[in-house]
């Protein structure tokens, strides 16, 4: 899909998932569904990714100790990091996995049935509101799920180790 289309799509999405129908009715169970979705096509597949980029983040319960893992939408970087964001879709709480990384940043992720080891950074300060401009610019309107949430959406860098 072009980049200008995918933008356009991915706007519109952003506005429709941000309603409450949607939030009360489709986001509890999107993880879920895409998920089971991922294992069923064997990591060929993710809804997600129909719009934007898209892992799955394997990552170690900071609790049970136990692996987890999450499909997120990321923003690829040129140097061949990614950003993720805990946006938990504008719930008032952090999302589950951003305290695992947190506790426990050794990180795997899968992007197009690629597996690597990375390092989750959190990003700070100017850090983070630079990255801001790059989240709006792949999920316009992106940031309107941290006002909604009315706390700091956690953005990590997931840096490949060698």
């Amino acid at each position: 899909m072009a980049s200008g289309v995918r933008v356009f799509f991915a706007g519109f999405f952003s506005r429709v998932m941000r309603t409450r129908l949607m939030q009360r009715y489709f986001a509890p169970y999107f993880p879920g569904m895409q998920m089971w979705l991922y294992r069923a096509t064997r990591g060929r597949f993710q809804l997600s990714a129909l719009l934007v980029p898209s892992l799955v983040l394997v990552h170690t319960g900071a609790k049970s100790g136990l692996k987890r893992e999450t499909p997120l939408i990321c923003w690829p970087q040129r140097d061949g990091s990614y950003f993720v964001a805990g946006s938990n879709w504008g719930q008032p709480h952090h999302p589950a996995w951003t305290a695992n990384v947190l506790a426990h940043p050794e990180v795997e992720v899968v992007v197009s049935r690629r597996r690597f080891t990375a390092t989750a950074e959190l990003l700070t300060g100017a850090e983070r509101e630079a990255a801001w401009p790059i989240l709006e610019a792949q999920w316009p309107g992106y940031r309107e799920y941290e006002r909604q949430a009315g706390r700091e959406v956690r953005i990590f860098r997931l840096v490949p180790r060698s």
